[in-house]
Order: C-alpha cells, then sequence, then structure tokens
C-alpha cells in the first residue's frame, strides 16, 4: 500500500528531529535535503558544529588562506556518512567541478575549488562547510517520518545560512508553526 510520502519530493526541504529523537546522530538537528528522488536521500545536518574550524582543514589541504578572517568558519558534521568527505552547501554562484544544483537558491558542491576559492576570498558569501551526510536509503526517510521521528518544511533561506545555530532547531520548526518546547519526548499513536 502506497503513502502520501511516497510521491512527495522533499528536495529543498528541512527534516527537523522530533523531540524524541534518541539517535545521538540527529537528535535537535535540522538537515538540509540536498537530494530526494527513488535512489534515497542525501541531507546535509545544519547545526551541528564540529570542533574544527576551516583553517584547519584547509592546512591539511595544503590550501594557503588569504583572508584569516575566512579561517574562522566552522565546519559543521554533515551527518554520519562519510565523515571524511567534505561539502559545501552555498548560494549557487559560482562555477565549481562537482556541484549539485538543488534548487534556484542553494547548490552544495564536493570539490576541492571552492574551497580554493573560499581561502582567496572568491567564495560563496552565504555557505556552510560539513564534512560527512546524512543518508537514507530509498523508502527509509519516509517511514521515519511516518513513525513521528521527523517534522518537514519547504527551507528557509534565513534560517539556513543566517539564523545562529544555537536557533536553527527551533527556528525551523516555527516556519510549521510548532513550538518544540512544548512537544512531549514520548510519542504514540491513539
Amino acid at each position: 500500500m502506497k503513502s502520501a510520502m511516497d510521491n512527495t519530493d522533499l528536495t529543498g526541504h528541512f527534516l527537523i528531529a522530533m523531540p524524541a529523537m534518541q539517535d545521538e546522530n540527529f537528535s535537535h538537528t535540522v538537515t538540509y535535503i540536498c537530494e530526494h528522488n527513488t535512489n534515497g536521500t542525501l541531507g546535509i545536518t545544519i547545526n551541528r558544529p564540529s570542533e574544527f574550524q576551516l583553517a584547519e582543514m584547509l592546512e591539511q589541504l595544503s590550501i594557503q588562506i588569504k583572508f584569516p578572517s575566512i579561517g574562522l568558519r566552522n565546519i559543521f558534521i554533515g551527518g554520519p556518512v562519510q565523515q571524511d568527505r567534505g561539502f559545501v552547501l552555498h548560494s549557487p554562484n559560482g562555477n565549481w567541478e562537482s556541484s549539485l544544483h538543488v534548487n534556484e537558491s542553494v547548490s552544495v558542491t564536493t570539490s576541492r575549488d571552492i574551497l580554493q576559492s573560499l581561502a582567496e576570498g572568491n567564495g560563496p558569501e552565504e555557505c556552510i562547510i560539513a564534512l560527512g551526510y546524512s543518508g537514507w536509503a530509498p523508502g527509509q526517510l519516509e517511514t521515519e517520518i511516518s513513525a513521528n521521528a521527523w517534522l518537514s518544511c519547504p527551507a528557509n533561506h534565513q534560517i539556513l545560512f543566517h539564523t545562529p545555530v544555537e536557533n536553527i532547531w527551533q527556528e525551523a520548526a516555527k516556519l510549521l508553526g510548532v513550538d518544540l518546547r512544548l512537544l512531549s519526548n514520548d510519542t504514540g499513536h491513539a
């Protein structure tokens, strides 16, 4: 039996963890969905900063920083999959070697050239740099949403790129009119 979710494309949406989420990789997170199709789902968690800054990543890649302030950008934990691989969510300006155009306002790039441009001060101003991604097999995310593990809604550019990280979870839920502080940590069905 097909559910309504089977035909829903969540590309360009926020995936908001419900308060009861026990998985430490996703507790209190918001994940930006970069791709959602019959092959599965790929997203980047946007509110889980790592202990690293961009300067450390660029140093490991032997990329020289021309503007020291750029090196102070936080590196985020994009998800539990391939945490040794970098992803840059950004406004879709520039021509990078390996980019996925998510929609008219967001792309995700995995090639080194975007990091080189950032180090030179020529990269996109609006960007989130992450290590790893969040991935779901075909149908897996739909099952988790049906089990009340997640809320989803169209992403908001302001929240994605300009909201302080500690406010993203609550602000994303407010897009749906939900105050997560008022929801119980217990889930169930009537």
